[in-house]
């Protein structure tokens, strides 16, 4: 069955080449849709995220990048004692946030009740490819739990299938289940191309979310400077871009922060604020 027209879509195709063109990427005609648009536009105005700290970031001093910090513990085996001791790292440290599973989002939410640290999740988490009911539902149940951010997994086949009608309403759908909560989307870079990174952003962007992720940490690779920096170029600086998987350290940290990521997925979080480098695992 064909598809209803989407001229979004069209948008966000169109807008695809603009930008990979920009960066001298060649983009033979006829590979996407003929039709003439500007920059997709966004579904539902993302709030402003700020700027990302591009200019301060090569000499950010510790403390300060903590504020940056989503501090993650996504491992299966992840206990209450350890879900405990993050909540009590992330007041201690005034981490942005904890990024948890699931089922230790309440838990989360009493112990960082008054602190300022948000909890986050993850939905669809760590492939993606559950239906798009699935993902909506799960996000209704977080919210309800006490999640105040959604960290989503995009369709990494569908996206790849170029079927940015679907991706686009799977990010709709989790965004409108968030009712207002904050959703940032990974995208899975390691899995990608340059093209299907920035349609992946632009979809992120015009879905109604508030931030472009990088990782899940579980399908190998992680962020780097360079994605981090097509990413930033792709969605502009009025939203969120957040740099995750393989970040060890504060020279690492740095480097995502100056390339334009103002959220930083860390496991590692303890020693990047206390010059030291973690070890492999999210």
């Amino acid at each position: 069955m064909q598809k209803p027209a989407n001229p979004l879509v069209d948008q966000i195709t169109s807008a695809v080449v603009e930008v990979l063109r920009s960066r001298g990427v060649s983009v033979p005609s006829g590979e996407t849709p003929s039709q003439k648009g500007g920059k997709a536009a966004t579904r539902n105005a993302a709030p402003n995220q700020g700027a990302p700290p591009k200019k301060k970031a090569a000499s950010m001093k510790a403390a300060d990048v903590a504020a940056y910090i989503d501090h993650t513990l996504l491992k299966p085996d992840a206990t209450p004692d350890q879900v405990a001791e993050l909540c009590t790292q992330a007041r201690d440290y005034k981490f942005a946030s904890v990024c948890v599973n699931p089922c230790n989002i309440r838990q989360c939410a009493e112990a960082l009740a008054g602190s300022g640290a948000m909890v986050c999740t993850v939905v669809g988490f760590p492939l993606g490819s559950m239906t798009t009911a699935a993902k909506a539902a799960e996000t209704r149940d977080a919210v309800a739990l006490g999640a105040e951010e959604i960290d989503m997994v995009i369709n990494v086949g569908r996206l790849k299938a170029r079927d940015y009608h679907y991706v686009l309403c799977d990010i709709q759908a989790v965004v409108d289940a968030a009712g207002g909560r904050t959703v940032k989307v990974i995208i899975e870079t390691s899995l990608l191309t340059e093209e299907e990174k920035v349609a992946a952003s632009l979809l992120t962007k015009a879905g109604g979310a508030h931030f472009v992720k990088t990782s899940t940490g579980f399908s190998g690779g992680g962020a780097t400077p360079e994605d981090i920096s097509l990413m930033r170029q792709t969605v502009g600086d009025d939203f969120g871009v957040k740099a995750s998987g393989g970040v060890r350290d504060l020279a690492a940290a740095r480097k995502l922060l100056s390339a334009g990521a103002n959220r930083l997925g860390c496991s590692a979080s303890i020693a990047i604020v206390s010059g030291g480098k973690g070890k492999d695992g999210y």
